[in-house]
């Protein structure tokens, strides 16, 4: 959990201003449930904006109620502060709710006592955390865990209120192999190693924020336990949530890449338990293995129905429903005499190798052939073991099926020690294989790459296509049980793992506040203008949920993506062409969906968002490396282009999602490596194969980025480190200040494109093409498409009047020139500008400077850019869907072949912002249809 010291917070606050603001926003902030109310709440997390000046640190205080108006135990912590030390953001976390309400109010109240007086467990069975040297423990009241700080296993045990050690020894489990055979003949002739890995903890920590959460993060790395050697590697980072008087346990499980794509082919990623059956009667251990839609497998290690004899209506029933059988004397005697001859199956193994299909089947023991169960579709992803008395483990994967291949296995279920493995990457399925799609087709220098570019949009260079430092994030729930449960509460977890609860306020609310930014608005149906651009946003907002089905844009490392641009010839997504298939936030429509959930509200765009950050800041950006912190443009694989950039890592794709689930701990994580992607630009050019000023980069000299999209990135990354104040963020405010600085000095501002950055002091100068500062005009249709106009303008308005001098000035004129006349760009600067494209995306920006300036003629002509452009959507599209099948297609599917994620994102935001930013001048407007 990423906290404020106190010591930092009382250090911004001698930064800023002391007067409360007379700010009309509410002492009570209503949160609702995304989606549904939930029917299980075991404790959650979540973020409550504030208006700037209202509230400080020290002097808070924050409690929670539902409609009994009973309050709820509250630990509270700040996540962003405003530029003059006042609460920007909280995050929050309640305990397990019995009585669960459809909406909460949190209350803020000016208290003389320290604000960390709210972390009050009055009501709640206590949260005890034991730091020892060798172990942390966390007694939820509960179910206490234990975590041992060395050794192979991640948990110790998992002990219920009753005393039931129910899950001991868990740990990560890796299988690897060192090749692939090309084909099953190729196989006799492949010398292949095979290794097994245990994890190896390194490190131990415990959040210092106990009263109602108690968050334990674990890491390592993983170590070959069996099989050829090798070193150390798959660095992972587990983290525990655990809430007072909870028996539910969330884990965030967290790896990086950092082996070698030939060499190193993962065949098997999970996390194993260990569950206590000594004493349990074979016949009360019971197996559950989720089906389709809450469904059960319910077997027991010893079946006693469907035998040729009957043990008795209530023997049957009491196993299938997992409770203790009577008494074996009340049985019939023609089955307890031969309970010998039933087979006690030992092993399970569920496996969804597809997002369409998973299979089942269980045997005897090691060496007997596995006897198929009749399998589904899509498995729900939460499996059981344990016993009537003994009480057991349930395991549970978010999005299981989503993210094939995984699965579950049940081993050893007959002896002293069963254990339950839950596969993030199932061992059924082949290698995970990371190796380059092409061998460089002889783009061997880069007049051959460029000419290649402009065939398959794939900019390509050796060495560039390597997964080493991609990450991925998977999320975990364990539940523990002092007996078996039944299935329609086991049917309960699933869901809740599936769908976390999710508290958030009204999008009215969270305007108000200006936390998330001023550039959006509530949904307008004022005019019939504007009803048809809301119509044409939902149309959008559904068409991709929906194409995330019907394309199976699921996978281990591909969901929460999407795809880039449509092939109406073939009637699918050009996943197999270069650089048009998968997407990597080209042109930022991870801002469009967070953007339009801000003024929606809506659960369904709230998940597609989450998944879409989850995927977006894990697997298309590097987190260890010489590319620490900088991400890869969109290609056939997430890694496979040689254009590595920030603007893919831009930090405010990640910071929506961050404040809203109340400072999310690996995302956090991603903000604070965000902070070292400066120094990616001393080792790395990203114009290096179209530069033509002579610089290159060399360690420790001043580097040259463009104003857009690189400045753009770091821009983001600092302002947040800053509205966090994590450690660095004095260093974080001084890049900010020195390069804001160094772009308002320049003859033309922003308009002048690149600059050189000074890494050793944070300023910057004149770009290398005009040392001298006497005014060059270089555009890019990208500057402003991947987080620039969101990025200034929440900068801008967090300086407020402190802004370095001429910086709001040069952005205007950026904003008002691009889309100017040429003589008016002629006049400005001398010369007027070329390669303008995107304009309806760039619409928002002239949109910014007529609200700014209060100008109606500027505001008329941000509708006419957005309405009228070649580069965009208009009027004239279908804004509908048609639905395909046939032989033409391998599976019926909703197609608009006319929309491409690019034009989506762009209009997405530029009808948001247009319609907060110029809406009032719309229903005038001589531009778009009534």
């Amino acid at each position: 959990m990423r906290t404020v010291p106190l010591l930092a917070a009382l250090s911004a606050l001698a930064h800023g201003a002391f007067s409360l603001s007379s700010s009309n926003s509410s002492d009570t902030v209503k949160v609702h449930w995304v989606g549904d109310t939930p029917e299980y709440v075991p404790g959650t997390t979540f973020g409550v904006p504030w208006p700037q000046g209202k509230y400080r640190f020290n002097s808070t205080e924050f409690t929670i109620a539902g409609s009994s108006d009973q309050n709820i135990p509250l630990q509270s912590w700040v996540t962003g502060y405003w530029r003059d030390g006042s609460i920007k953001w909280t995050g929050h976390a309640v305990p397990p709710l019995d009585t669960i309400d459809g909406e909460y109010r949190v209350s803020a109240s000016q208290s003389s006592r320290h604000a960390r007086r709210s972390n009050s467990t009055d009501g709640v069975t206590g949260l005890k955390v034991s730091n020892k040297a060798d172990e942390v423990a966390v007694d939820t009241g509960k179910l206490t865990v234990t975590f041992p700080k060395q050794g192979s296993s991640v948990v110790g045990s998992i002990t219920t209120a009753g005393g039931k050690v129910v899950g001991q020894n868990g740990k990560l489990v890796l299988h690897t192999q060192s090749g692939v055979a090309e084909d099953v003949a190729a196989r006799a002739d492949t010398a292949i190693n095979y290794s097994n890995y245990e994890s190896s903890v390194e490190d131990v920590t415990v959040s210092n924020r106990t009263s109602v959460r108690a968050v334990v993060t674990v890491k390592g790395k993983h170590r070959v336990s069996s099989g050829a050697e090798h070193d150390d590697w798959l660095q992972f980072t587990l983290r525990f949530y655990l809430y007072a008087g909870s028996d539910a346990v969330r884990i965030v499980h967290s790896i990086v890449f950092d082996g070698k794509a030939e060499e190193d082919f993962i065949s098997g990623l999970g996390l194993r338990f260990d569950v206590p059956l000594k004493g349990e009667e074979l016949y009360n251990r019971h197996v559950r293995l989720p089906g389709v839609d809450g469904g059960f497998l319910h077997d027991a290690v010893q079946g006693i129905t469907g035998l040729r004899r009957d043990p008795g209506e209530e023997v049957r029933s009491a196993q299938f429903e997992g409770k203790e059988t009577p008494d074996p004397d009340t049985w019939d005697t023609r089955v307890t005499s031969r309970l010998q001859w039933i087979p006690a199956w030992n092993d399970y193994k569920l496996s969804q190798l597809s997002p369409d299909g998973f299979t089942l089947k269980k045997r005897t023991k090691t060496g007997q052939s596995w006897v198929n169960i009749p399998g589904g579709t899509r498995s729900g992803g939460l499996s059981y073991l344990g016993g009537a008395t003994q009480g057991g483990l349930a395991v549970g994967l978010r999005d299981f099926w989503k993210r094939y291949p995984s699965g579950f296995d049940i081993s050893n279920a007959g002896g002293d020690n069963g254990q339950i493995t839950l596969w993030l990457y199932s061992p059924e399925a082949a290698p995970l294989d990371l190796r380059p799609f092409h061998d460089g087709l002889g783009e061997d220098d880069y007049e051959k790459q460029l000419d290649a570019l402009e065939i398959t949009y794939e900019d390509y260079e050796p060495g560039f296509n390597t997964p080493y430092g991609i990450a991925r994030t998977s999320e975990i729930f364990l539940y523990a049980f002092d007996s078996t449960p039944s299935g329609d509460g086991l049917a309960r977890l699933s869901k809740h793992a599936n769908e976390p609860p999710v508290l958030v306020p009204e999008p009215e609310y969270i305007k108000e506040t200006k936390a998330a930014g001023s550039y959006w608005g509530l949904p307008d149906t004022s005019n019939e203008k504007s009803k048809t651009i809301e119509n044409h946003l939902d149309f959008l907002a559904k068409f991709y949920l929906g194409q995330v089905e019907d394309r199976r844009w699921y996978g281990f490392l591909d969901y929460g993506d999407i795809m880039h641009t449509y092939d109406g010839d073939r009637h699918v997504w050009r996943f197999d062409v270069g650089g048009y298939a998968w997407d990597n936030s080209e042109l930022s429509p991870d801002l469009f969906f967070w953007q339009y959930f801000l003024r929606t509200g809506r659960a369904d765009v709230y998940r597609f968002a989450e998944a879409l950050t989850r995927h977006t800041g894990e697997v298309d950006v590097y987190h260890i490396g010489d590319w620490k912190a900088i991400g890869t443009r969109h290609g056939v694989q997430h890694f496979a282009d040689s254009a590595k950039q920030v603007r893919i890592a831009q930090p405010l794709y990640r910071k929506y999602f961050y404040y809203l689930s109340g400072g999310d701990e690996r995302v956090g994580e991603l903000l604070d490596e965000a902070l070292d992607a400066d120094k990616t630009y001393g080792t790395l050019d990203p114009q290096r194969k179209v530069r033509d000023d002579g610089w290159t980069p060399q360690p420790g000299e001043p580097v040259a980025f463009s104003l857009g999209t690189d400045w753009a990135g770091l821009a983001a990354g600092w302002l947040v480190e800053w509205e966090r104040r994590g450690p660095r963020w004095l260093e974080a405010r001084q890049k900010l200040t020195g390069t804001a600085k160094g772009i308002a000095s320049l003859k033309n501002g922003f308009v002048t494109g690149s600059g050189l950055y000074v890494i050793t002091n944070g300023t910057l100068q004149p770009p290398p093409s005009d040392p001298n500062n006497e005014g060059i005009v270089s555009i890019s249709h990208l500057n402003a498409v991947f987080g620039m106009p969101e990025v200034v303008s929440e900068l801008l308005e967090y300086w407020g009047d402190d802004a370095p001098h001429g910086l709001k000035d040069a952005w205007l004129d950026y904003c008002y020139y691009y889309g100017a006349t040429k003589d008016e760009q002629k006049a400005r600067y001398g010369e007027s500008f070329s390669g303008i494209s995107l304009v309806q995306g760039h619409s928002r920006l002239t949109a910014y400077w007529a609200q700014q300036h209060n100008n109606a003629t500027a505001a008329e002509r941000a509708w006419k850019e957005f309405y009228v452009n070649k580069d965009g959507f208009t009027e004239a599209e279908a804004w509908t869907s048609e639905r395909l099948n046939g032989s033409d297609l391998l599976i019926p599917v909703d197609e608009a072949s006319w929309v491409s994620t690019n034009a989506v994102a762009q209009y997405g935001l530029a009808a948001i912002q247009d319609l907060a930013l110029v809406g009032g001048d719309l229903e005038e407007s001589s531009y778009g249809s009534s």
